[in-house]
């Protein structure tokens, strides 16, 4: 990073590929040994590039992207009151971009009008779950997630967290 602070904005289809380089590696960090082995065949690094530029083209799926220094550090997407996903760049790990990232992601899901928004954590990111309740994220325990897959979904066991939001007026 060149020092410059980090700042939010809107993912366009030229962050696909930077989402993409950020979102396989981090997924595989979080996932490997904590989702069944249908996911993980299923989850290879091209989908991850394939799933990034149908995400950022979908108008369902709000997609926001935290730039440090120039370069994408890290990207959350939105649906409905969902965070589905928030990722960093190992290299910014650390630096505050996730804090940013999930700011971001709660003020986007207030702004679609819920007053909650939720998120699934997979039982064994210990690290993510850490996170999400040091910022006010609720854990309301185990669900089962039905993962998205183009043959159907792929159940995961998970943690379901809620937060309380302030709805934009």
């Amino acid at each position: 990073m060149n020092g410059t602070a980090p700042r939010p904005r809107p993912a366009t289809p030229a962050d696909a590929a930077a989402i993409a380089r950020i979102w396989y590696p981090g997924w595989r960090d979080a996932h490997l040994g904590n989702v069944p082995d249908a996911l993980l065949a299923v989850r290879t690094e091209a989908s991850f590039g394939e799933r990034a530029v149908q995400r950022v083209a979908d108008p369902g799926t709000r997609t926001a992207v935290a730039e440090a220094g120039g370069e994408v550090a890290g990207f959350v997407m939105v649906v409905g009151d969902e965070v589905e996903q928030v990722y960093v760049s190992a290299a910014h790990r650390g630096s505050g971009v996730a804090v940013l990232l999930l700011a971001e992601a709660e003020r986007l899901v207030a702004g679609n009008g819920h007053r909650s928004a939720w998120l699934a954590v997979v039982a064994g990111n210990t690290r993510a779950r850490r996170f999400y309740e040091r910022h006010g994220w609720a854990d309301e325990g185990l669900f089962t997630h039905a993962a998205p897959h183009e043959d159907g979904p792929i159940a995961v066991p998970a943690h379901r967290y809620v937060k309380p939001l302030t709805p934009v007026r």
